[in-house]
């Protein structure tokens, strides 16, 4: 019986570049409710990079003898710096919004504090003593000493005072692999790579932090 000759293997896909990477990185804290591991090492990388892309071109541009192809290949490397710079700006400002809306949970929360940076943390620590000032100020300074603290106690009446991330949220996980979900009720969702499943954000955190899966 003749051998049956088995389809051609897919090619391994190109490794990602440091500017695809955070990228995606930037894409899953926008979509995510929760604060995500920080990627300073990333960061620091492009940062390094943009500075060494962008003294090469002040010094090919101060050279009187380039030529116009020369000075072609400058602009386009302008290009990409800009487009480094402007995913490194969003990436930040995204994480530094979080930071802000959740200020006091973050720094009640030790977990969380171990997915931030030293400086994030310390933002995070000044933004919520601006914010207990200014609350006992305008408003806990007024009311009866059993009502104005912030420190949240169980209470059905009363709206929690620090808000925390809506991590059942529903979200978009695009699978990058074959892997296998546990959802917080305690079921399993196989996900095949390249499938797009709605599910709650718990039931695929790690995912994300693993580059298992990542949010669109």
């Amino acid at each position: 019986m003749p051998d049956v000759e088995k389809p051609p293997a897919e090619p391994p896909a190109d490794p990602e570049t440091p500017l695809e990477q955070l990228t995606r990185h930037w894409m899953n804290e926008r979509h995510a409710p929760d604060i995500l591991p920080a990627q300073d090492v990333l960061l620091s990388s492009l940062l390094d990079h943009i500075r060494r892309q962008s003294d090469t071109i002040q010094l090919l541009r101060g050279d009187p003898s380039s030529s116009e192809e020369e000075h072609i290949r400058i602009m386009l490397a302008q290009t990409e710096v800009e487009r480094v710079k402007f995913v490194v700006r969003s990436y930040v400002r995204t994480r530094l919004f979080k930071i802000e809306t959740y200020a006091r949970y973050i720094i009640a929360n030790e977990d969380v504090q171990t997915r931030i940076t030293a400086a994030e943390r310390a933002y995070a620590s000044r933004h919520a003593h601006l914010i207990d000032r200014h609350f006992y100020a305008s408003v806990l300074q007024s009311l009866p000493e059993s009502q104005a603290g912030l420190d949240d106690i169980p209470n059905f009446i009363m709206p929690r005072m620090i808000t925390e991330p809506e991590t059942t949220r529903a979200v978009f996980a695009h699978a990058l692999e074959d892997v296998t979900v546990r959802t917080p009720e305690g079921r399993t969702v196989d996900l095949k790579q390249g499938s797009l499943t709605l599910l709650s954000f718990a039931a695929v955190a790690n995912l994300i932090a693993s580059g298992q899966v990542e949010l669109v």
